[in-house]
């Protein structure tokens, strides 16, 4: 047997043995996975919508997954994004950090919307109710701001 046709089985083995040991799901109590961020920072109707449909599936306790993340190992690719983006920003982790790193989440979110750089385009590209228009993009950083400045108070009192 050629080398290459060995290598090819052991790969398709490897493959097939990945599709039983899968990463655990990201996923919390619907209720409750981001109560604490959105009581504190009160974003509108408008606003919730577009952190649910362009921020809470890999900033948050709670991912909605698509169909194609039961394949291996396309499962573990999206499980290193979910653990990445929620080590930049966890919104179900809100009431953990100081007033200080809540404003300056806020300001990361602030300019990682205005740059365009967040929703990622890998992300865009299978969810296109993602993609922000000018005016989400405008409405989002309006209130991020708005909300930066109460713990920039808070910040100055301490």
């Amino acid at each position: 047997m050629k080398i290459a046709k060995k290598v090819a089985i052991f790969l398709l083995i490897i493959l097939i043995g990945m599709q039983f040991y899968r990463p655990e799901k990201n996923e919390a109590d619907l209720e409750t996975y981001v109560a604490a961020f959105e009581a504190e920072t009160k974003p509108s109707e408008d606003v919730k919508m577009l952190l649910k449909t362009a921020c809470y599936d890999c900033h948050s306790a709670n991912t909605r997954y698509p169909w194609y993340n039961n394949i291996a190992p396309v499962s573990y690719w999206l499980d290193g994004h979910i653990e990445e983006g929620r080590e930049h920003l966890d919104f179900s982790g809100w009431e953990n950090y100081s007033d200080k790193k809540k404003d300056h989440k806020l300001e990361e979110l602030i300019e990682e919307v205005e740059e365009g750089e967040m929703p990622l385009n890998s992300y865009t590209w299978t969810h296109k109710d993602a993609k922000l228009t000018e005016d989400q993009k405008k409405l989002l950083m309006d209130w991020a701001k708005e909300a930066r400045s109460n713990y920039q108070l808070a910040v100055q009192q301490d």
